[in-house]
Order: C-alpha cells, then sequence, then structure tokens
C-alpha cells in the first residue's frame, strides 16, 4: 500500500470574473506568506479553472486536498465561507453552487468512480458578490481572503498531526 504525504491547495475559479476569483488571490497569499513561512514539504499550491479533469489531475494521489473557491448562495451572503469536508460517503451538499459550469460536486463524483480521490478534501466556498467581467474582489470577498489563506495553514497543521486515511 502507498502512503501519500503530498499535499494539494487548489485555488479554483477565474480571476478576471470579480470575486470568482478568491481561490486565485488565496493561494497567491498563500505563496507570499511561504516566503517567511514555508509550508511543508511535499505542499503544492495551484490554481485552476474548475475543469473536473484538470482538477482530479492536481488532486490525485494527495493526501489532503484543499480546495478554495468561491460560490452562490441564495440567500447569499458575500464573504460567508462554508467548509465542507469529504467523507467516506458522500460530498456533503453545501446550500451552495459553484461558480462554475460542472460544479465541484461533479468533479468529487467522477474523481470517486474512477478511484482517483485524495485521501481527504476539504473545501472552503467563499460566497461572492460580483461576478461580473474584470478583476479585483469586492470588498466583502476580499476580506476573507486573509483569514482563508489561515485556514488552510491551519488545515495543513491539523492534518500533519494526524494519521490520512484513503476513502474508498
Amino acid at each position: 500500500m502507498t502512503t501519500h504525504t503530498r499535499i494539494a491547495v487548489i485555488g479554483v475559479g477565474n480571476e478576471f470574473r470579480r470575486d470568482d476569483g478568491v481561490g486565485w488571490a488565496v493561494v497567491a497569499r498563500l505563496r507570499e506568506r511561504a516566503e517567511d513561512r514555508p509550508l511543508p514539504p511535499g505542499t503544492v499550491l495551484a490554481t485552476c479553472d474548475g475543469d473536473p479533469g484538470r482538477l482530479i489531475g492536481l488532486w490525485e494521489d494527495a493526501a489532503l486536498a484543499v480546495v478554495v473557491d468561491a460560490a452562490h448562495a441564495h440567500p447569499g451572503r458575500p464573504g460567508r465561507v462554508h467548509r465542507i469536508e469529504l467523507d467516506a460517503e458522500r460530498l456533503e451538499q453545501p446550500p451552495t453552487t459553484s461558480s462554475h459550469g460542472l460544479g465541484l460536486g461533479e468533479a468529487v463524483e467522477l474523481a470517486r468512480v474512477l478511484g482517483r480521490l485524495p485521501s481527504r478534501l476539504v473545501v472552503y466556498a467563499a460566497e461572492g458578490a460580483d461576478g461580473s467581467l474584470g478583476t479585483g474582489l469586492s470588498p466583502a470577498v476580499a476580506a476573507v481572503v486573509e483569514p482563508l489563506a489561515g485556514s488552510v495553514e491551519d488545515e495543513i497543521a491539523r492534518h500533519r498531526g494526524a494519521p490520512a486515511r484513503r476513502l474508498p
């Protein structure tokens, strides 16, 4: 049995669709923070447009995958963050939807069928206010970038203290 130690942090979205770029902004902030406080060896920071095949390729064989994405909720509260963890059964269905054509749930189910899930998957979904064309996050979403970067670092630290288990 292979022991997986790689950690993948994936910012999902489109940096040219305002708040949809929150995942990319969190990954950029983690890169900045890593200059002073390096992340554990084997930690990969990546960005993705949400394509299920690319997501699966980024998290495959990871002991921990942390995905940061924008979400839409009805009713919504811009800047509210949802933490969703994959368990051995099914991905808990949050009261949000992805801002992409195919949602993260579809990528997870495809990875499950293909046997390409990470050992553990945690999603941070930040509710957005503005998905229009352009760059820059709305104030409510920009305010959660720093705390989200901290939450991802905490997730990695918690993971490093516990043995990883492989999900079916």
